[in-house]
């Protein structure tokens, strides 16, 4: 072995000194980090708002602005890569949309973080998830189950802020805790909640299917209940529908599934497993193709075309 090849025990000095150089390249990293970060969510902010300015010069350009972006975009890609795919570009013009001014806390953001921002309607809210997000550092999976929990709205609902904020704090990023307080403002009529409660997850969407229940049978329109948590069956594997109906006008079974946050290709993939069970096993003879119903909190639209 070569002399310079020698791995002698590291002193006191040695450790002390590796670890001031390691803490100098951990800081510049960093700070790169931030520094691509912000320019690149502000050329992103920029190219929406040219896009915008584009479209709005007339009604005439306003009607092919679909057709506009779709052939900007394939240049782009050409030259840039597929950072500026068609949906991308409809990101950038949302966010100007959303951020006429440009907020400086977006500089502390990443890109994912803010197209994940734009899944909020309401301004307030998503400055609500915007601040926080930069106050407490989410990651993008973080920010996207705060979101998709309705922390904004549990908070405005609730008495004990406190405790709804302990209770975010102590949850695990993408894990979904069973004791977590749901409270959501915009359904707290439609459910007869109180407010100022604490309910467990599973005790609202019990509420939610009891209260759908209702309403369902009181649009009239046809409507006969069937079941609830209807269980089917695949060999071991057991599956449970949270309600059935069936239309005698329509003269077919309505199935409908309750799933949190955003609608998947699982979610969709599920309901067709029981729309072709139900075609398969329970259509009576003039039946019509059961009608299979998925509510979520989102929804992906393309997912859903």
């Amino acid at each position: 072995m070569k002399e310079t090849d020698k791995i002698y025990p590291a002193d006191k000095g040695e450790e002390e000194l590796l670890h001031n150089v390691r803490h100098i390249l951990q800081e510049a990293r960093a700070k790169v980090i931030h520094h691509v970060n912000s320019t690149l969510v502000r050329a992103y902010w920029q190219v929406g708002k040219y896009i915008v300015e584009y479209e709005q010069q007339g009604t005439g350009r306003a009607g092919y602005g679909k057709a506009v972006i779709n052939t900007l975009s394939r240049r782009l890609v050409a030259e840039f890569g597929n950072g500026f795919t068609a949906t991308n570009l409809r990101y950038m013009r949302q966010f100007y949309q959303c951020y006429p001014k440009y907020h400086t806390l977006c500089d502390k953001l990443s890109w994912s973080h803010c197209r994940t921002l734009l899944k909020v309607s309401g301004d307030a809210a998503r400055d609500f998830y915007l601040h926080e997000c930069v106050k407490e550092n989410w990651s993008v999976r973080q920010l996207d189950r705060q979101i998709n929990t309705l922390f904004y709205d549990r908070l405005l609902a609730s008495r004990d802020k406190k405790a709804v904020k302990e209770e975010i704090s102590r949850t695990e990023p993408g894990r979904v805790e069973p004791k977590e307080i749901i409270r959501d403002p915009y359904i707290l009529e439609f459910l007869g909640i109180p407010q100022g409660e604490h309910f467990l997850e599973t005790d609202l969407e019990q509420l939610l299917i009891s209260r759908l229940q209702r309403f369902m049978l009181e649009l009239g329109k046809g409507f006969a209940f069937v079941a609830r948590q209807k269980r089917i069956s695949f060999d071991d594997k057991h599956f449970y529908i949270d309600l059935v109906f069936y239309n005698y006008l329509a003269r077919c079974f309505v199935l409908i599934d309750l799933k949190s946050g955003e609608l998947t290709h699982q979610d969709l993939g599920q309901m067709q497993m029981y729309v072709n069970y139900y075609t398969r096993e329970l259509m009576n003879p003039g039946d019509n193709p059961p009608v299979g119903i998925v509510l979520c909190a989102e929804k992906n639209d393309a997912v859903v075309r």
